[in-house]
């Protein structure tokens, strides 16, 4: 019984470092901002982790994907939103509002979207939650880089590819080998330590894989229109013949 519930306290830690980054966030300090931002971006190592542990424990239920969908909401969906609109929404008045609520909306239709229809085998329908809010997090830690418009328009863009019917790719369900099990704790620990005494650096390391993520499913999505369209022509033309 013991066993069966270890990949839920990944879930629930997962859910513990949501709600600690909107508590940080509202104090509003900047530092305490880029803290609860940081703190998103070690949830999606929890995240990453409680489905791997529970196929290799063979503990993997319905329970636990519901726990995991009502969690990911909280930290990838709501936890980043909020953070946002403390950085910078909050200076677009009325709009600022309905975008930082647009995100956690358009995050719970791709979550119950992902509850009722599975998808595509090794696929992704749709950006999940867990990247969308690990670029918001990272947006809002490095805003003021960004040109002004940037991140509301980079956090629309965000919420329609969550709702969208582009495919990613599954890297969920990678086997873990049972022997690395036991070194997870070692590998959380150290990334929590480097996250603590490097938070300007730290972020760098997700940033760019996870945008990179994100465009993959854009690309392909365009690909795939163009093919279809030269398709169209072709045959349209043959017809004409």
């Amino acid at each position: 019984m013991l066993t069966r519930s270890i990949p839920s306290l990944f879930t629930l830690g997962n859910l513990f470092l949501g709600i600690l980054a909107i508590l940080l966030a509202i104090q509003g300090e900047p530092r305490y901002i880029d803290y609860a931002a940081i703190l998103v971006i070690v949830g999606m190592i929890l995240d990453g982790l409680d489905g791997r542990v529970a196929r290799m424990l063979n503990a993997a239920s319905e329970f636990g994907k519901q726990l995991d969908s009502l969690s990911d909401i909280v930290t990838f969906g709501v936890a980043p939103s909020v953070i946002m609109y403390l950085v910078v929404l909050h200076e677009l008045g009325p709009w600022g509002i309905v975008v930082t609520a647009l995100f956690p909306i358009c995050g719970a239709l791709r979550l119950a979207r992902f509850s009722v229809q599975p998808g595509i085998p090794g696929f992704f329908i749709g950006l999940p939650i867990t990247a969308a809010g690990g670029v918001l997090a990272t947006f809002a830690l490095y805003h003021s880089v960004f040109p002004p418009l940037f991140l509301p328009i980079g956090m629309i863009i965000l919420s329609f590819l969550m709702v969208s019917r582009i495919k990613y790719p599954n890297f969920k369900k990678v086997g873990v080998p049972r022997a690395a099990f036991w070194i997870t704790p070692i590998i959380i620990g150290a990334v929590a330590l480097l996250a603590y005494r490097f938070p300007s650096e730290f972020p760098k390391i997700v940033f760019i894989p996870l945008v990179l993520y994100a465009a993959y499913g854009i690309k392909k999505s365009l690909e795939k229109s163009w093919r279809q369209k030269a398709h169209k022509r072709r045959g349209n033309r043959l017809g004409r013949r």
